[in-house]
């Protein structure tokens, strides 16, 4: 499938109703019980190509999703981006300045720098703070088996435990190249009772991501306790799935304008031995480090430049 024009297999939802949001930030919109439970945020559009997100936080507003106690926040994030999303061009609606995904940092949240993406997470910012929960919704470049993205820490690999869905879950420390939304404050700390995921829920335009986006949603609702019974009758949590738990070593980063995958990867392959060439940097070879290795979101080939990851190395640790 072509990477810059994946076909669209789902309607993109139209969020402009959704501009006016009652926090005082646009496209976010808080229901508070006023009783005890915790604030949970699930949020679409970090990245402003990845819609499956989008349709199922539009899917949550249209069943007028509503928490029974706590508080519970839909966020549609990179707007901006989004506002530029085309099904000619779908790739170049990413971002419009920078990654969003990597600007959740203190030091750029506090700097001097601007751009788009930056002045967008600052808005945010207070109401991802004060999250207890977060889920946050992506999808890939790539046809490959949906991931959760549980971070570093035991208390990430608990919840995608609980939530039983999807089947891969990678644990890992994130980018060298900055912070994303779910290594937040709390999010990033072993003994924070806050917590957060990432699921990347497919490629970019297929049905069955948005179908994981919405039924991975509603199991996330599912175990931050904050529903009515009623409303899994009405919307029912799909059965859990058998998971793998993979933990990431390290990245391929790469080191040369000639860099090119050995051959076509998508994500999720097992390299059985080691010493298994993947890739060619620079004319030198780019091999496999240990048995069973498996290769975690590679990047395509229009993102892959000098200094930039090329694919995430990981074993499967249960």
């Amino acid at each position: 499938m072509d990477e810059e024009r994946y076909a669209t297999e789902y309607p993109v939802p139209d969020i402009a109703p959704y501009r006016r949001g009652n926090t005082g930030i646009d496209y976010v919109h808080t229901f508070d019980t006023g009783r005890p439970g915790p604030h949970v945020m699930i949020n679409a559009l970090t990245h402003g190509n990845e819609v499956c997100g989008a349709y199922a936080v539009d899917q949550l507003f249209r069943w007028e999703t509503r928490p029974a106690r706590g508080k519970l926040t839909l966020s549609f994030a990179n707007v901006e981006a989004f506002s530029r999303f085309s099904l000619e061009r779908p790739a170049d609606s990413r971002w419009v300045d920078e990654d969003f995904n990597r600007v959740w940092s203190d030091d750029k949240l506090d700097g001097p720098r601007a751009s788009s993406e930056l002045a967008r997470a600052r808005a945010l910012r207070p109401v991802v703070a004060a999250a207890d929960l977060l889920f946050d919704l992506h999808s890939m470049h790539l046809p490959a088996p949906p991931v959760t993205i549980a971070g570093p820490h035991a208390k990430g690999r608990e919840l995608a435990r609980r939530l039983g869905l999807p089947g891969f879950v990678i644990s890992d420390s994130g980018h060298a190249t900055g912070a994303r939304m779910r290594d937040y404050g709390g999010f990033g700390d072993a003994v924070s009772p806050k917590n957060a995921l990432l699921v990347e829920c497919g490629q970019h335009g297929e049905a069955t991501a948005a179908q994981t986006a919405l039924d991975s949603s509603l199991a996330f609702l599912r175990e931050s306790g904050i529903m009515a019974a009623a409303f899994f009758e009405a919307h029912p949590v799909p059965a859990p799935v058998p998971q793998r738990f993979i933990q990431v070593t390290h990245p391929v980063i790469i080191r040369s304008e000639r860099f090119a995958f050995a051959q076509r990867y998508t994500g999720m392959e097992m390299i059985a031995r080691a010493g298994t060439v993947i890739a060619h940097d620079g004319g030198e070879p780019v091999t496999t480090p240990y048995d069973h290795c498996i290769l975690v979101m590679p990047a395509p080939h229009r993102y892959a430049r000098p200094g930039l990851t090329a694919v995430r190395l990981g074993r499967v640790i249960e």
